[in-house]
């Protein structure tokens, strides 16, 4: 602009923003700044608007300026020495305090003091509980039948919908005994008094409506993964395909009544059709209310050497030679490898420049590289998301929240898993090649999972394809095993995880009757039979937390997480209630002698000893 289109541009937005509209002024050096501020002051007297003082801040101290340029740099793929690379200009970027703000404007009065004016007009809140003290859920009502709300509709629906699954279990010859029905009826009574009570009516409704619009639509959906499949109602509402009940699985493990979290189903979409399903709960519940999740690619340890040694020009030789000096140590910091391997010292003691490289390495890491989106999360919410969170555009045009997955989830924003797998889209595949050679059309839900030649196919180590079946590793273990049950493979797919693995030679023997099946306690029998004795799922320990102490299946939850997250102070306040459960309740003349737990993996994969170690997974069921 010239001076008198930016007169009038000034004018203009004054009218916009009365009272309201400030002329920013920044003196971090250049000299078009100059130029500026200078025509800020003139266009202040001539219109009124007033002056502001600013400082555009891209690091904290004044001596972080090196080290923003490196991450520019690594941004960019350039070195500090190439002259085309982008430059802020000065060292004037940082922080500045009160004091310096005020030397540096001090011939231009009052605009120091307009930042507070500024600032007093800010008022952002979040608001994270309600009056009572509840968690409040930025979540969408699902829309219901005039006069129906979503207690009485998830209620309807769930019962209708077991009566379907009763009906679809008789014609495959596996109906539900009459006299197993009240149970059926006791435990769904249970599941939606819970679901009710923690206020995820509507979160249920919108997952099952989501799902089933997409299996009406034709589009591969997975039978349910990770605790969801604990839940009755989620079966009922075909949101899963597996019967919770003849699998003793647990609902507290999805939802426990005893401490408030949010609901999260694993669910699996073809891979190629995925973005259909997304593409119709943003039109359901509003673009502006429905956004995918950040997720940050951070500088580890290893890579903030490597990408601060190429900035600064260094070869690939000399910076592996103190790449390979970092300890292989899980969660290791720059610092600790300085402390732990003397050489490091060395060589920085040795050459100025790898003691440059680290110092700015130090600065960096741990430091956000690059922002991505995360290949599941999606957040559907109540209202437009730019009242709730920033907002990010991604490459393709995605509206994306700026908190990630962690930080979204606290400010009360619902996450919603749309997984994209490839194992799902070549079932399909092979479906349609069968209809189309065959012209015999046939569904996964009508393979029946007790036809033996499943059993006989795997054993012979033939499992590519296989969901989750398909390395060298777990092939081996299928052809010891020799599986001939589902329930089978569910304990294999559950042993094959870093730590238990090491438990599947004793398994295999005690399944084969090589080895004499063995419990730590008598009661413990009723829960371990159909593990030989060995404990292999997350729900085992729960009810033998229940069994043994007397916890209660949500206290028991509470128990697996801490064991979980290897939180010590939990963990020793939990083996105290432990300890006393055990000994009230007198189970057995043999007293517990110790209690420790330790996760071998975040995969849910726990090793845990009362008197002898024991090995714990959670029971993730295959696809087929």
């Amino acid at each position: 602009f010239g001076e008198e289109e930016a007169l009038k541009r000034v004018r203009e937005l004054q009218l916009m923003f009365p009272e309201r509209f400030y002329l920013e002024m920044n003196r971090t050096g250049g000299s078009e700044w100059d130029r500026i501020n200078k025509f800020y002051i003139e266009a202040s007297k001539i219109t009124g608007a007033p002056l502001v003082a600013a400082n555009n801040v891209h690091y904290i101290a004044q001596d972080d300026q090196v080290a923003q340029e490196v991450l520019i740099c690594i941004g960019s793929n350039k070195t500090l020495q190439d002259e085309s690379r982008f430059r802020l200009g000065s060292d004037q970027f940082y922080f500045k305090s009160g004091e310096q703000m005020h030397a540096l404007f001090k011939d231009v009065p009052g605009v120091c003091e307009r930042t507070l004016e500024i600032a007093d007009r800010c008022d952002v809140k979040f608001k994270l509980k309600d009056d009572q003290g509840k968690a409040i859920y930025h979540l969408p009502t699902f829309p219901t039948p005039e006069g129906v709300n979503v207690t009485d509709d998830i209620r309807a629906r769930a019962f209708a919908g077991l009566e379907e699954r009763y009906k679809e279990a008789a014609a495959r010859g596996e109906a539900v005994p009459e006299e197993k029905k009240p149970d059926y009826i006791k435990r769904m009574d249970y599941e939606l008094g819970v679901i009710d009570k923690m206020g995820f009516s509507s979160y249920f409704l919108i997952v099952q409506d989501f799902i089933n619009w997409a299996k009406t639509h034709g589009i591969p959906v997975g039978p349910g993964r990770g605790s969801g499949a604990g839940s009755l109602v989620a079966f009922s509402l075909r949101i899963t395909d597996l019967d919770p009940m003849p699998y003793s699985l647990l609902f507290e493990r999805f939802l426990n009544p005893e401490r408030i979290s949010m609901p999260d189903f694993d669910i699996d979409f073809c891979q190629d059709r995925r973005h259909e399903v997304i593409a119709y709960v943003t039109e359901k519940y509003g673009q502006e209310n429905v956004s995918q999740i950040i997720t940050y690619g951070k500088l580890q340890t290893r890579a903030a050497i490597k990408d601060v040694g190429r900035v600064l020009g260094m070869t690939y030789a000399e910076v592996d030679i103190l790449s390979k000096l970092i300890p292989e140590k899980l969660g290791i910091t720059i610092q600790d490898a300085i402390d732990s391997e003397p050489r490091i010292k060395e060589l920085m003691d040795q050459n100025p420049q790898i003691n440059t490289l680290i110092e700015l390495a130090l600065k960096i890491e741990g430091l956000a590289r690059n922002a991505g989106i995360h290949a599941a999360g999606v957040v559907i919410a109540s209202q437009p998301l730019v009242k709730l969170a920033p907002l990010y555009k991604g490459a393709d045009g995605e509206q994306v929240v700026q908190f990630d997955m962690k930080w979204a989830e606290k400010i009360g924003l619902i996450k919603f898993d749309f997984l994209g797998l490839k194992t799902l889209t070549h079932i399909q595949n092979a479906l349609d090649l069968i209809e189309e050679n065959r012209g015999k059309k046939i569904t996964p839900g009508e393979i029946p999972i007790t036809d033996n030649g499943i059993y006989t196919m795997m054993t012979k180590g033939d499992t590519a394809g296989v969901f989750q079946f398909e390395g060298d590793g777990i092939t081996d273990a299928v052809r010891k095993i020799r599986p001939k049950t589902f329930e089978d493979i569910t304990a294999i797919n559950a042993l094959y995880r870093p730590g238990p693995m090491d438990m599947i030679p004793e398994y295999t023997k005690r399944m084969h009757g090589e080895k004499e099946v063995e419990y730590l306690f008598p009661d413990l029998e009723k829960i371990l039979k159909e593990t030989y004795g060995i404990i292999i799922y997350q729900e085992q320990v729960m009810q033998i937390a229940q069994e043994i102490a007397g916890y209660s299946l949500g206290e028991a939850d509470m128990l697996r997480r801490a064991m979980g997250k290897k939180i010590a102070e939990e963990m020793q306040k939990q083996k105290i209630r432990f300890m006393e459960g055990a000994n009230a309740k007198a189970s057995t003349k043999r007293k517990p002698q110790s209690f420790s737990t330790s996760w071998r993996n975040s995969r849910t994969t726990v090793s845990t000893s009362l008197t002898r170690p024991l090995i714990v997974s959670s029971r993730r069921r295959p696809l087929g």
